[in-house]
């Protein structure tokens, strides 16, 4: 179970590291383009994140095309919020609200399925928005459209949660292949009405550096699960809160005050009640161990 942790532990630092590479091509280039080059690049990588006895080419084959087909569109769209939010505001306030996702989670899992919440997941819930206003503090600085990105990021994740408890049998070689092709489709047909430039050495290394970064990760996460269960893996996740902070100060002089750091902890444990519950109530976590976004 160590290992497995340890995993899942250096999959998400490495994902981190990638949003990080992403918020220095903020301005460089369109965020069609970074979408494009690094899904790019992360589809070469991820071709090595095939669980044993799927193959690539019958990725095509799916038991629930329709919900896969959701599934990838709500990976596409998150990608190109996330790579927005990343590049415009600082990475501890994006992380901080991609992160309510397990209470949007909670939320849909009444409107859509009908389940009943007890009094545990709703103080979940509350907990996680209170500590999201001492992140972003609004009424003392200025929300911008990268904070309303970051929360559709979660609500999107949510959704994605959602249609994966009617996926649990669908092959992920379908799952991913289905999403790298709708991405590199979406985002190279917007970049190319918009303003494309194409990148230089500089830029093309960057991108590559970032799909490097998913790959690593990816196949990490495949890995851990192999060593340990998803509900045991699942809260370090967490992790790359921390990450954000440091890569913000070490890289982007993005310092976070006392204030914003009580309620990044506050939302990390609103998150983690969140699975607990979960836990309790499911006897597993229902857990997707492969990220929304590429």
């Amino acid at each position: 179970m160590t290992n497995g942790i340890l995993l899942a532990l250096l999959a998400y630092a490495s994902f981190s590291w990638g949003d990080a590479v992403i918020k220095a091509l903020g301005g460089q280039l369109s965020v069609f383009e970074i979408g494009f080059f690094s899904t790019l690049f992360a589809g070469v990588f991820v071709l090595f994140a095939k669980p044993r006895g799927e193959r690539w080419r019958y990725f095509w084959k799916m038991e629930r095309p329709v919900a896969v087909q959701a599934r990838a569109l709500s990976g596409i769209a998150a990608g190109v919020l996330g790579i927005y939010a990343f590049t415009t505001i600082p990475l501890a306030e994006a992380y901080s609200l991609i992160f309510l996702s397990p209470l949007f989670v909670t939320i849909l899992s009444i409107l859509v399925l009908g389940e009943k919440v007890g009094p545990w997941r709703w103080l979940a819930i509350a907990a996680g928005f209170a500590g999201v206003l001492l992140v972003v503090q609004p009424g003392f600085r200025d929300l911008e459209l990268g904070h309303l990105a970051a929360a559709l990021i979660a609500v999107l994740a949510a959704v994605t949660v959602i249609l994966l408890r009617s996926l649990a049998r669908e092959k992920r070689t379908s799952l991913l292949g289905v999403m790298i092709l709708y991405g590199l489709v979406f985002n190279g047909a917007a970049a190319s009405l918009t303003s494309f430039s194409l990148p230089d050495a500089g830029q093309l290394g960057l991108l590559a550096l970032v799909g490097v970064f998913s790959g690593v990760g990816q196949i990490g996460l495949l890995f851990a699960t192999r060593f340990a269960d998803a509900n045991r893996i699942a809260p370090t996740h967490y992790s790359q809160m921390l990450w954000a902070v440091a890569l913000g100060a070490l890289f982007f002089q993005e310092y976070t005050d006392p204030l914003a750091l009580l309620g990044m902890a506050v939302i990390g444990a609103s998150g983690l009640l969140t699975l607990v519950r979960e836990n309790v109530r499911l006897g597993a976590v229902r857990w997707n161990p492969f990220r929304n976004r590429l």
